[in-house]
């Protein structure tokens, strides 16, 4: 592989493996520039690329258009629509109160499927088609700051029968579900958007309280599954689930059959910035088996990774069929949810949104 065409060829194949963020709230040239020479698998909004729905409905046409033209293929598109404090979509979209709220309510499961279908709609609407949600950790004591009001609760049966809910209200609604933190972040007591968290619950609680709500996200369908940025002593004493060969490739694809994307937390948290580093975090999650990379917010992190695993792949220290493996699970979920021919049409915008859109 050494021509250019050939070096062109295998960019575009390792760019589908990251999901990458973009600085303002329109389609600007070195986004532009990256979706036509590396081919990146998908792009998370986040509420600085958000004013209103007429302008993220252009922001997604022109980011479709974009990779449709370079390369046939349709981009992820995803936010956190978690509902509650973690909710990229504002009003004038339908403002839902989160986990916490659905699981203490009378009529749970009517509320959860509701946020799924509303959600799923108004995503679907404006040109979104990933919902980076629902979290199924389950609550083991007092939860840690960043997953306050983010829970449905700390009964296992209950989370999985919510979380499945959410995962087929939003999919019958046309928008993938992406189930996390796996294998649960429930226990943690540290923010592993600072440090690194360590859980140490034995294997026999994880499994009786961690895990049934991913057996039954993934029993349901679920899309995507994304890892935690935590170390599981019993599992993995030295790597967290998202480097863990262990836990990603034994645990969740083997033992418990999924066959879905894993897609990992934000590799620019600082659980793996710190002490791994973010290139080299995207190399070793991407060797533990995770299909896609999420890099929120620097850009050169996605070339760097990019050339890392790149390099790696030219020297054959990774087996092409690892790459082909993701690559696979990537078309077959973007054929099964994202219909090329379907456009992203502002009328439809105006209609459904009405009166509610904020005016210029």
């Amino acid at each position: 592989m050494n021509t250019l065409l050939d070096l062109s060829e295998i960019n575009r194949k390792i760019g589908q493996l990251f999901m990458i963020g973009m600085p303002g709230k329109s389609l600007d040239e070195d986004t532009k520039r990256l979706i036509g020479d590396y081919n990146p698998g998908g792009i998370i909004l986040f509420s600085r690329n958000i004013s209103d729905p007429l302008q993220l409905a252009r922001l997604c046409r022109d980011l479709q258009k974009t990779s449709m033209k370079y390369h046939g293929n349709p981009l992820f598109l995803a936010v956190d629509q978690e509902g509650g404090r973690v909710a990229r979509l504002k009003n004038p979209f339908t403002v839902f109160p989160g986990n916490e709220s659905i699981g203490m309510d009378e009529e749970s499961v009517g509320r959860a499927r509701e946020f799924g279908m509303v959600t799923a709609t108004e995503m679907k609407t404006v040109g979104l088609n990933m919902n980076l949600a629902p979290v199924i950790d389950v609550c083991i004591g007092k939860p840690e700051k960043h997953l306050k009001g983010r829970i449905f609760g700390e009964d296992h049966k209950a989370v999985a029968l919510l979380g499945e809910t959410v995962v087929k209200a939003l999919q019958q609604n046309g928008v993938m579900a992406v189930a996390k933190h796996f294998p649960g972040l429930g226990g943690a007591r540290i923010d592993p958007h600072l440090n690194l968290p360590k859980i140490d619950l034995d294997v026999s609680k994880i499994n009786e309280v961690d895990i049934p709500p991913f057996k039954a996200a993934i029993k349901a369908g679920v899309s995507g599954v994304m890892t935690s940025h935590a170390v599981y002593s019993a599992l993995d004493p030295k790597c967290p689930a998202t480097l863990s060969s262990t836990i990603l490739k034994g645990f969740l694809r083997d033992k418990l059959g999924f066959n879905g994307l894993i897609i990992t937390d934000d590799l620019e948290m600082g659980a793996i910035r710190k002490r791994w580093g973010v290139s080299e975090g995207a190399l070793s999650s991407f060797r533990a088996g995770a299909d896609i990379l999420l890099i929120c917010e620097n850009q050169k992190y996605f070339l760097e990774g990019l050339a890392l695993i790149r390099e790696k792949t030219l020297r054959d220290q990774i087996p092409t069929e690892r790459l082909s493996q993701s690559l696979e699970r990537i078309m077959a979920v973007k054929s099964k949810f994202i219909n090329t021919k379907e456009r992203i049409l502002l009328k439809n915008v105006k209609d459904y949104f009405g009166s509610r859109i904020r005016k210029a």
